[in-house]
């Protein structure tokens, strides 16, 4: 497994830059991956409209958002999914710091159908934040059985190879438009070759399990 961080504010990004330009490189990293068999690439990010500042929104085969049991929390949840209808993402609801059944019936009623499933209050989680990180195996069942619940979820979702071409294009197009184009003094749309189609790659690779998870 390898990790990697975006990383924080340098000096010379204070009062200059915006976190966008962090998390840019992800967006490059993901439009630029063609997921081999058995690999799947995790990222970790803030819900709520900064997502939508770029396409990276569009990059992932399917978003997990976790949600708590408060008008706040499924607030995101509903600006989120508003955002993204019109974009095919497909997304699912994870109820965290869930207590009792009234927290999961407050989800149901916010979130309808993409409510996936849930996570009770952890032991395991607060020892983790407090720096004594145990092994996974000490996590409690019924939480250790909602992350098989979320592979299972990723592995029967179909990976649209057409849609990551479409929105690429999409959102070339956009940026052109919005500012590359002035600022280079050409017409970037032309770099689009409406001929390559990620689909006809990705079928000269084995079927096998592959996803990207948000």
């Amino acid at each position: 497994m390898r990790v990697a961080a975006t990383g924080a504010f340098t000096a010379e990004d204070l009062g200059v830059s915006c976190y966008h330009s962090k998390v840019g490189a992800v967006e490059l990293l993901l439009n630029h991956l063609l997921d081999g068999p058995g690999e799947y690439v995790v990222v970790d990010m803030t819900a709520g409209a900064d997502s939508f500042a770029s396409g990276l929104f569009t990059r992932f085969d399917r978003t997990f958002l976790v949600c708590e049991p408060t008008l706040r929390s499924v607030g995101v949840y509903l600006q989120y999914a508003g955002y993204a209808r019109d974009y095919g993402v497909a997304l699912s609801v994870v109820g965290n710091k869930v207590e009792d059944a009234s927290d999961v019936d407050f989800l149901r009623e916010h979130v309808g159908a993409d409510l996936l499933t849930w996570v009770s209050r952890s032991a395991y989680v607060r020892r983790a934040e407090r720096g004594a990180v145990e092994p996974l195996s000490q996590l409690e069942p019924a939480n250790r059985a909602v992350l098989a619940q979320l592979a299972d979820a990723v592995d029967d979702t179909v990976q649209d190879w057409d849609g990551f071409t479409r929105h690429a294009h999409e959102f070339h197009r956009r940026n052109a438009a919005a500012w590359a184009n002035d600022r280079t003094g050409v017409d970037l749309t032309a770099q689009i070759d409406p001929d390559f189609q990620l689909s006809r790659v990705r079928s000269g690779v084995p079927d096998a399990v592959s996803a990207r998870i948000c």
